[in-house]
């Protein structure tokens, strides 16, 4: 699988958080977590030094760096997790055998279902209970709520341009291009932040587009993710993945210079960083609200 494929999958993995099932767990268990997004949020109340393995796909926070891989969606190392013998592994909904493998061992579960941005929060909370953070867990809850509400207030009055917001591409062209439907966080987010989404009447939580489909949905600015690297390291390169767009310079987004990269993984993971997702996105459509 190619770097861009397996960056895609990872995005649209990520697309909708999910919605936990689970089964009691000791009070502060040893953690295997297999979802990136969820790994974000125990680092984040606290719970990262129960963590003791996580996903391939683990970057964030850095302290990941030095525990070990477990397999992720479609390769859980099962027989790595079974040695380590967690008090908790958290797995996607799907992994049904897996699941079963777990608590046949005596290993409790928490499942993750797709959900909505509001999952987010009722995820923090539900980690909490299990893992032995539930104030700090709560509290954190709170505080993203309330960011995300000030934001939505900051960007009621402004005007609302039509937004393609682009979850993936292949590199140097338009070929393979993904962008948010509406349905799911990225699209939640983006209407938080002041935008109108320029498929979200396509209740699809991402939507493969084509130079026609560009035209005729006309969109007046793109938000291009890029979510393999913080921060542009080469500009030459950086210049070039701009200039694609050219090939449809009749849309208004191409055609004003509306074209907004923006770099980080926190766009599509689902996690405690999404309200500083949710603000950047604000500043590209909104900087004049931001002066």
């Amino acid at each position: 699988m190619s770097r861009f494929r397996a960056a895609l999958a990872l995005a649209l993995l990520a697309l909708g958080l999910c919605a936990p099932a689970f089964a009691q767990a000791p009070a502060r268990p040893t953690i295997i977590s297999l979802v990136p997004a969820v790994t974000e949020m125990l680092f984040a109340i606290g719970a990262g030094p129960q963590v003791i393995g996580v996903s391939s796909y683990d970057k964030h926070p850095p302290e990941v760096a030095r525990l070990p891989k477990m397999g992720a969606l479609l390769d859980p190392n099962t027989e790595a997790i079974l040695s380590a013998r967690p008090g908790l592994v958290i797995s996607y909904g799907s992994q049904a055998d897996l699941q079963v493998q777990l608590q046949r061992a005596g290993i409790h579960v928490f499942s993750y279902r797709h959900a909505g941005l509001a999952g987010i929060f009722t995820s923090l909370e539900e980690l909490g209970r299990v893992t032995g953070h539930a104030t700090e867990a709560a509290t954190l809850s709170a505080s993203l709520r309330g960011r995300l509400d000030a934001l939505r207030a900051r960007t009621a009055a402004l005007p609302k341009p039509k937004t393609l917001l682009v979850m993936g591409r292949e590199p140097l062209t338009l070929r393979n291009l993904n962008a948010s439907g509406g349905i799911g966080f990225l699209h939640e987010v983006l209407e938080i932040a002041g935008g109108a989404n320029a498929f979200g009447d396509v209740k699809r939580e991402a939507v493969t587009v084509s130079n026609e489909m560009l035209l005729s949905r006309a969109p007046e600015a793109i938000l291009d993710l890029h979510y393999g690297a913080s921060e542009p390291g080469d500009r030459l390169r950086a210049e070039k993945e701009l200039a694609v767009w050219q090939t449809v310079a009749s849309v208004p987004a191409v055609r004003n210079k509306r074209i907004l990269a923006l770099y980080g993984d926190q766009f599509v993971v689902p996690g405690p960083r999404i309200a500083d997702a949710a603000e950047a996105i604000a500043r590209a459509l909104h900087p004049e609200a931001f002066k």
